[in-house]
């Protein structure tokens, strides 16, 4: 599809996968590229990726999906595995819709779920693209504090607008001024949902966890992934250390990595234009003609 076509309408529905129901968004042509999102609180898809949808639906089906326990999916995440979970759910989708492979994108937990699609399922994932991808080198360093902000944001007094709004203005983005006041009121709405608070999806592991299931770089399958990776993180990343880029790179045996200067944890939404423009380039050249 060329630039000047006009783009299929997006349209929005939810399917049934097991026992949830999954929200997603679809617009373009062409092979499929699955879009995850962040963990943070209040993410859904489409907010996630307001500036990229329109440029990579040029060359992709994009289906852009509010994972299980955001946005207007089923809440509810199992916190023992919650990538093998997520990563199940996805890979469940993909049957309902009847599409046996597809890239994937995923943006911090979406990328951790992204990258566990591609360790337990290689043949259904045809490439992968990380944004910042949570999972990495977890369990060798201290949280950051930017990560400890998302874990803790149900605990102690819950959510508040003041939390939300210092986690993304001084952690989630490089300069927090380009983020709108309506942005953070929307994300903070969406991140006081009754059902969420009763059941927040992403909060610090229950006893001692195993840690292959929560540090990537201890699961020996990464080294035989063949899945074409590309990695992209910012410098300044506050949740995730950039330095996971590196971890993935030397492990993976296919794995190009990406390093955005004065960029934090968001890459697809601070640089969008690059990312669009890397992105794109990366995926067609790994599609099947």
């Amino acid at each position: 599809m060329n630039n000047k076509e006009p783009l299929p309408a997006l349209t929005s529905r939810t399917v049934q996968v097991g026992r949830r129901q999954i929200f997603i968004s679809e617009t373009g042509v062409g092979h499929p590229l699955l879009m995850l999102h962040g963990g943070g609180a209040g993410a859904s898809g489409l907010s996630n990726y307001s500036r990229n949808i329109e440029s990579l639906a040029r060359q992709f089906r994009v289906i852009v999906v509010d994972m299980p326990g955001y946005g207007r999916s089923t809440k509810g995440v199992d916190r023992k595995d919650p990538f093998g979970d997520l990563a199940g759910a996805m890979l469940g989708l993909l049957d309902t819709l009847n599409i046996s492979s597809a890239h994937v994108v995923g943006n911090s937990l979406g990328g951790a779920c992204a990258l566990r699609m591609a360790l337990d399922a290689p043949g259904r994932v045809s490439a992968l693209v990380l944004m910042g991808p949570g999972g990495v080198n977890t369990t060798r360093s201290l949280p950051t504090p930017g990560l400890k902000l998302l874990l803790d944001y149900y605990n102690g007094e819950g959510p508040t607008l003041a939390k939300i709004t210092r986690f993304i203005r001084d952690y989630l983005v490089y300069d927090g001024s380009q983020v709108s006041d309506e942005m953070i009121r929307e994300r903070f709405e969406a991140s006081i949902d009754s059902q969420v608070v009763a059941a927040p999806p992403l909060r610090r592991p229950t006893g001692i966890p195993r840690f292959s299931r929560w540090d990537f770089t201890r699961d020996s399958r990464l080294k035989h992934c063949q899945v074409p990776t590309l990695v992209l993180w910012g410098a300044d990343d506050k949740v995730n250390r950039p330095s996971g880029g590196e971890a993935l790179r030397s492990r993976m045996p296919d794995c190009n990595l990406y390093l955005f200067s004065r960029t934090g944890h968001w890459v697809q939404w601070e640089r969008a234009d690059e990312f669009n423009s890397v992105t794109l380039a990366f995926l067609a050249s790994r599609t099947a003609r």
